[in-house]
């Protein structure tokens, strides 16, 4: 890990007074570079080449004498090659000259690779470095080791196909596309060989898919995304926010569903399996007698963050839930930074994060008003790693 000394020495070579916001072209960028622009900063955006016009163009900003922003949100970009190039010395040091302070989403680690972005990235960041590496699932300390640790509800493990005796989802990653699903669930073990055949032969997930797989209990329920917020800065009010809640849909399942049962059946027959491609987000809130356990959940998580990852989660992060019939969380997923579903709240703001903020406050624009909050309190350290 990159040493917080150096990090915070770059730091000091910054005009602050100019500081702008980055963050990779994917993921959550509009939501960053919009909350970005409305607490007054600049933006940058690193952009691989061939995926660069919508910020590049159709979400360019355009700002009037007086440099007030009239359209758009991206107010200039980083042309890479490829989305790892964003790790190289020459744009790092560029951001860094930039006095750019650069908000980390999934699509920046998993395109640069966690190590680089750990040992090798020297641009000062907004959240917490050393947690990122608890998404990858089967590490040593990820985040289902967190939320053991923690006291937190999540799916029962099954740890062989074979002891596969209820309705299970098997977690794997999409062999082509890189950045997603290959999941699909099994009964029991007969239909986990049956349907993992079919999907190797698709080309879907890899001969070898078990070695990261992980294989849990499915959670018969709806699916609730928790963005929530922590502000070490925060001193009168508590320093986590429900800023709101946010749901996927998922290709090709999302159209699977609305289809009868009987031809459900039929296509699982033809062996169509339905992927868990995420392609967008919906919002959504919760029935407010589940909101004290919501709450009680993020906290154990940043109880046991602080405790494990000194100095635990900083600004953004989502815990991914199920909701069981008895109104019990399970938690599935977490994300200790921006999470995907966020840009539903752009400019819009979430439900809740407006209604304890006064204004329209989305994920992204908090993010910026803390980081203006903490500049202003020259507290600016206490945020970045």
């Amino acid at each position: 890990m990159i040493s917080r000394d150096e990090v915070l020495a770059n730091l000091d070579k910054y005009d602050i007074k100019k500081t702008k916001i980055g963050v990779v072209a994917s993921h959550s960028a509009l939501d960053t570079c919009d909350g970005a622009i409305s607490e007054g900063f600049n933006t940058v955006a690193v952009c691989q080449k061939g995926r660069e016009k919508t910020f590049a163009n159709y979400f360019r900003t355009q700002r009037d004498a007086s440099g007030n922003v009239q359209r758009g949100v991206i107010d200039e970009i980083v042309l890479v090659d490829k989305f790892k190039d964003t790790v190289l010395p020459k744009v790092q040091n560029s951001l860094m000259k930039n006095n750019v302070l650069f908000v980390p989403n999934r699509s920046f680690v998993s395109y640069c690779g966690i190590d680089a972005v750990e040992d090798d990235f020297k641009v000062p960041i907004v959240g917490s470095r050393n947690l990122l590496r608890s998404e990858d699932r089967g590490g040593e300390r990820d985040y289902y080791w967190i939320l053991e640790k923690a006291g937190l509800p999540f799916p029962k493990k099954v740890n062989r196909p074979e002891d596969i005796d209820s309705l299970t989802i098997i977690k794997v990653h999409h062999k082509v596309k890189k950045l997603e699903r290959g999941f699909f669930t099994a009964k029991d073990y007969d239909q986990f060989v049956e349907k993992s055949t079919e999907l190797i032969k698709q080309g879907v997930i890899e001969e070898d898919f078990l070695k990261e797989a992980r294989m849990e209990q499915y959670i018969i329920g709806p699916v609730f995304n928790l963005d929530f917020f922590r502000s070490p800065l925060e001193k009168k009010g508590e320093q986590l926010e429900l800023l709101g809640v946010d749901w996927r849909f998922e290709t090709s399942l999302d159209g699977y569903c609305r289809l009868p049962g009987k031809q459900q059946v039929e296509l699982e027959n033809d062996g169509i399996i339905p992927e868990y491609t995420v392609c967008g987000h919906n919002s959504a809130t919760l029935r407010e007698s589940l909101l004290d356990n919501a709450f009680e959940m993020a906290e154990k998580y940043i109880a046991a963050t602080k405790k494990y990852y000194n100095p635990g989660v900083i600004g953004p992060f989502c815990l991914q839930t199920c909701v069981d019939k008895d109104l019990n969380f399970y938690i599935y997923d977490v994300a200790p930074r921006i999470g995907g579903g966020t840009n539903v709240h752009m400019s819009v703001g979430h439900p809740y994060g407006n209604a304890l903020w006064r204004k329209e406050m989305s994920t992204g624009r908090r993010l910026s008003m803390e980081i203006r909050r903490a500049i202003e309190q020259e507290r600016i350290d206490e945020i970045i790693t």
